[in-house]
């Protein structure tokens, strides 16, 4: 078992920034692919980044790519979402999630341990 816990959301103006932290707890979480995905009201879970387990490879959905960072510190077992750039549409509770068979994947099915969310409101 692994427990999420993330923290950071808040309201920030367009063009502001904010860094999601997710800690984890339970089983090592160096183990463990980590993902972050957000649901906006009235609207399916979607994904937003994913890391390797050792950090070493990164990917991103295509609405976020380039104002977005995901990046992870086994140590602290914590890993982060630096997002910049905001827009309203990031509008949404932000969950990051826990693959345990690192298939490294954008499908929330995948997934095996969820945190239980932070809200990112971007005003215009």
């Amino acid at each position: 078992q692994v427990q999420l816990v993330e923290s950071g959301g808040g309201l920030v103006q367009a063009g502001g920034s904010l860094r999601l932290s997710c800690a984890a707890s339970g089983r090592t979480f160096s183990w463990y692919d980590m993902g972050w995905f957000r649901q906006a009201p009235g609207k399916e879970r979607e994904f937003v980044a994913a890391i390797r387990w050792r950090g070493d490879s990164t990917y991103y959905a295509d609405s976020v790519k380039g104002r977005f960072t995901i990046s992870r510190d086994n140590a602290k077992n914590t890993v982060y979402l630096q997002m910049n750039s905001l827009k309203p549409e990031d509008t949404a509770v932000y969950y990051c999630a826990a693959d345990y068979s690192s298939k490294f994947s954008s499908w929330s099915y995948e997934y095996d341990y969820w945190g239980q969310g932070t809200q990112v409101t971007v005003s215009s």
